[in-house]
């Protein structure tokens, strides 16, 4: 596993990050309940041609965990924001998966963030996706919190295996598991949870289309968590935002399809790029 061995203190908590390779800055935005762990089976090839940041969201993975947290995606944005200058990054690509695509976009459209360009696979980003099993934790929150422990890690276990297609390899869903077992962990996940509501991605909504950058689109067609519609709904309401598919992929395409995701990062935009949203904002 790579060492996230440098800190940025929030006033909420201390989140974990590193930097790996050289090259022009590239920023690796996870979801949930995941961790930067995802991006780790293409880390080592990615990193001989760009200069990788990898972070865990505060209350993920190996950053800080504690009661009182907000962790909501607007909180989340305006920490994605701080931390691009804390790295003194102007305007980096960007790629963005599951709730990390809502916390980059609130970075780019309303915390005045600049990105060169921005790539989304399997993310959330609008819509009605309060849906299925996390519908239902918002709704009954207090009766997951008190799962007994083994039923808990059971379904983060089955949640975290319906998101991929093709299994994960040997060892990493015990090191996805890792952060939300055991009484701490148990909480620590129900806890973010409970924080994730559509109304902080309906706030930028109205912007989409005023995005300037070049944004690019991937998803797995096989997705169960976010399934394929929803990157239509993005693909309608981004200019000029082309959507291409992985047949044989889920919602984790590191894991399914790690080589499809990594030549999708590597080609890049081609033509003028404009940083940020269009003056008609």
């Amino acid at each position: 596993m790579i060492s996230l061995d440098e800190r940025f203190d929030d006033e909420q908590g201390a989140i974990r990050w590193t930097t790996v390779g050289a090259g022009p800055p590239i920023v690796l935005v996870h979801g949930t309940p995941y961790s930067s762990r995802i991006f780790e089976s293409i880390v080592s090839a990615l990193g001989e041609y760009r200069q990788i940041f990898l972070f865990d969201h505060l209350g993920y993975g190996r950053s800080e965990q504690r009661s009182g947290q907000d962790l909501s995606v607007a909180a989340q944005g305006r920490r994605f924001a701080r931390l691009l200058g804390h790295w003194g990054l102007d305007a980096p690509r960007v790629v963005a998966t599951d709730i990390g695509g809502a916390i980059a976009l609130r970075a780019l459209l309303l915390e005045d963030a600049a990105f060169v360009d921005l790539l989304l696979f399997d993310a959330v980003t609008g819509g009605d996706w309060e849906q299925g099993l996390f519908a239902l934790m918002l709704e009954h929150t207090e009766v997951f919190e008190a799962l007994p422990g083994y039923a808990h890690r059971a379904l983060v276990a089955a949640h975290m295996q319906n998101a991929t297609e093709r299994g994960f390899r040997p060892g990493v869903l015990e090191e996805l598991l890792e952060p939300w077992v055991g009484a701490e962990g148990q909480a620590a996940y129900y806890r973010q949870y409970s924080q994730l509501r559509q109304a902080d991605t309906a706030e930028y909504e109205h912007l989409l289309s005023t995005i300037s950058i070049p944004v690019r689109i991937l998803w797995g067609r096989q997705d169960r968590i976010v399934p394929p519609q929803y990157g239509e709904w993005m693909a309608a309401r981004v200019p000029h935002a082309p959507l291409t598919w992985e047949d044989n992929a889920g919602h984790l395409l590191a894991e399914d399809a790690p080589a499809r995701l990594l030549a999708e990062i590597l080609d890049e935009p081609h033509g003028q790029l404009t940083l940020g949203v269009s003056s008609s904002q």
